[in-house]
């Protein structure tokens, strides 16, 4: 189907968590709109990290909702028609979100959700932050069993994940990653490993991981420019 000659709509993206998961998202979105012939429209607010890991932490999703959809309603005032956050781990939150935010949120859980029950899969484990983990995506993969890992290995994942996050991650830090994501594999015999942090999404492709793998942004970013170019 070619989109070329429609106007597409407008995003509001709430970036800033990190900085390298917003160009992530950017330069994806950019290069899928190219593909097209299509110019992208979209406004990026920029959100404290710090303010949303201690909302998280202090599990007060009431107000990190309130937060983010204050960023929301400024892009809304801008012109954005529609919103997605460029993280996980603020989708903690999403319900709450959802039900105050001036505009249509682009949730990655829900398009998560789908894209693994649409591959059949039912046994699963997830790297990003120790919250998408403990809490198994916020539960939001219904009846797909998420296998916790072991207390050791949640740690380990998660200040890896903040060292990429941070610009501090290492060759040797992707291969203790991909080492752990193959111990899911055949110690508890998952399907699949979901890459459930974006600045993960720039460490492991389908063709270098090693191991079986569902990249969240990626389904999310193509959810996304398929709104934009509708």
């Amino acid at each position: 189907m070619s989109y070329a000659g429609k106007a597409g709509r407008c995003l509001g993206l709430i970036g800033g968590l990190g900085p390298g998961a917003t160009v992530h998202y950017y330069r994806e979105l950019i290069a899928a709109h190219e593909r097209h012939g299509r110019v992208a429209r979209l406004l990026i607010a920029h959100a404290d990290i710090q303010r949303v890991y201690a909302a998280v932490t202090a599990k007060d999703f009431d107000g990190l909702a309130t937060y983010l959809a204050g960023l929301i309603a400024i892009m809304a005032a801008g012109g954005a028609e529609f919103a997605a956050i460029v993280a996980a781990t603020p989708h903690i939150c999403a319900a709450q979100l959802a039900a105050i935010s001036p505009l249509p949120l682009i949730n990655m859980l829900t398009e998560v959700q789908q894209a693994v029950s649409a591959r059949g899969l039912k046994r699963v484990a997830l790297l990003g932050t120790r919250f998408t983990i403990e809490t198994r995506m916020f539960g939001c993969l219904g009846s797909i069993e998420t296998v916790m890992p072991e207390t050791d290995e949640i740690e380990r994942i998660h200040l890896i994940y903040k060292d990429f996050v941070e610009g501090r991650g290492s060759d040797a830090q992707a291969e203790e990653l991909r080492k752990i994501a193959r111990t899911f594999v055949t110690r508890d015999r998952v399907q699949s490993v979901l890459i459930a942090g974006t600045d993960l999404s720039m460490v492991f492709t389908e063709s270098n991981a090693g191991f079986p793998m569902i990249d969240c942004a990626r389904v999310h970013i193509d959810a996304i420019v398929r709104r934009m170019l509708n």
